[in-house]
């Protein structure tokens, strides 16, 4: 229980920080922030792949095609913080 805890984290920080790099701008998040964003992007890519292919992870949790997958997953993610994100701004007027 505790190597999957650990593979999930590793994953996580491995998919946001690839997240991060690959989506231009700035972004303000901090490493357990990049963590949680590779976590949920993965849970995203997870499920668009199920839907796209009708395949889970029944044939392991590391495979190169899930990587991938939490990958696409958060710079999804991450887009969407970054707009949603950006409308929260408070403007001087």
């Amino acid at each position: 229980m505790i190597g999957l805890i650990l593979s999930i984290i590793v994953i996580g920080l491995i998919a946001g920080a690839l997240a991060r790099l690959l989506v231009p701008g700035k972004q303000n998040l901090s490493i357990p922030m990049t963590i949680a964003l590779g976590i949920v992007g993965s849970f995203v890519g997870g499920f668009l792949g199920y839907l796209i292919f009708h395949k889970d992870a029944s044939q392991g949790f590391l495979q190169p095609a899930g990587i991938i997958g939490s990958v696409i997953g958060a710079v999804i993610v991450l887009v969407i913080w970054l707009r949603v994100g950006g409308r929260r701004s408070v403007s001087n007027r």
